[in-house]
C-alpha cells in the first residue's frame, strides 16, 4: 500500500468511502465554505472522484486531515479527453504524448494550516507515485483565488514571459470565459517580487521544477477562481530538484 511519513505528517491513499468523504469535506471547506458558496451536505464532489486515487495528508499525532488531492492516471496522451482539465482546455496537442501521464487535481490545504512541511510531504507523496507508476508527465489546473485578473497582473505577465507551454503541447481555448494573458500582457514588465507573492504555492512548485502553463486563464465562477493549465515533463525536472524530491519521497 502506498504511504509516506515524514516528521509530523503522513500521506496515504484513501482506503474507502469514508476517506473520500473526508477529502470532499476538506475540499468544500477550502474551496467554498469561506466564500459564501456552501453546498448541500458540505461536500465538494463530482463524477471524477469515482475514477481517481485520493491522497490524504494527515497530522500523525492527531490524525487530523490537513491536505488532500486526487490523481487520475492515464496510459498516454490518447486518453487526455478523460481528464478533468479537458472540460476547460482544448488539449488535442497533448494527444500525441506517448508516455504515461497523471492528472493532479483538487489540491487543497486546510485553511487554518500554514506549515510549509505539508506541501513538502504532499510533493514527496506525488514523487513516489510518479516513480512507482513510471509517469512521464504530470498535469492539472493551478488556481488563483477570485476571478479578477487585474489582481494578478504581475504574476500573469511573468507566466507570459517565462513559463508558457512549448508550442507542440500548447492548450487551446475551449472555455467560454477566459483571460488571454499572454496576448494582453505581452509587453508588460512584471515586478518579480509581486509576481511571486501572488503566485499560488502549487503553481510555484510546478514552475521551480520546470513546469509550464497555458497562454490563457479560465474564469471559473463556480469555484470563484482563475486557473491555468499546468504541465510538467518529469525528465525536465532539474537534477538537483529531483534529488530533493526523492529525498522526501524515500
Amino acid at each position: 500500500m502506498f504511504g509516506l511519513r515524514k516528521g509530523r505528517y503522513a500521506a496515504r491513499l484513501a482506503a474507502g468511502d469514508d476517506d473520500v468523504r473526508a477529502a470532499q469535506r476538506l475540499r468544500h471547506l477550502a474551496f467554498f465554505a469561506n466564500r459564501g458558496g456552501a453546498r448541500i451536505g458540505g461536500l465538494d464532489a463530482d463524477a471524477f472522484d469515482a475514477i481517481c486515487h485520493h491522497v490524504l495528508v494527515e497530522e500523525v499525532r492527531s490524525g487530523a486531515l490537513v491536505a488532500c488531492f486526487r490523481l487520475l492516471p492515464l496510459a498516454g496522451g490518447a486518453e487526455i479527453g478523460r481528464s478533468y482539465s479537458a472540460q476547460y482546455y482544448e488539449l488535442s496537442a497533448l494527444s500525441a504524448f506517448e508516455g504515461r501521464m497523471v492528472e493532479m487535481g483538487r489540491f487543497c490545504i486546510h485553511p487554518e494550516r500554514h506549515d510549509p512541511d505539508i506541501v513538502r510531504v504532499a510533493w514527496g507523496a506525488m514523487t513516489r507515485f510518479v516513480d512507482e507508476a513510471g509517469v512521464e508527465m504530470l498535469f492539472g489546473c493551478s488556481s488563483f483565488a477570485g476571478t479578477e485578473a487585474a489582481a494578478y497582473s504581475d504574476a500573469f505577465a511573468l507566466l507570459a514571459q517565462r513559463h508558457l507551454a512549448p508550442r507542440r503541447w500548447l492548450p487551446r481555448v475551449k472555455a467560454p470565459d477566459v483571460f488571454r494573458f499572454a496576448r494582453v500582457l505581452r509587453r508588460t514588465r512584471p515586478d518579480l517580487r509581486r509576481a511571486l507573492a501572488a503566485m499560488p504555492p502549487l503553481l510555484r512548485s510546478y514552475l521551480t521544477m520546470g513546469g509550464w502553463v497555458s497562454d490563457h486563464a479560465v474564469v471559473d465562477r463556480d469555484l470563484d477562481t482563475l486557473h491555468v493549465f499546468t504541465g510538467l515533463e518529469i525528465r525536465a525536472i532539474p537534477p538537483a530538484r529531483a534529488r530533493l524530491l526523492r529525498a522526501v519521497a524515500g
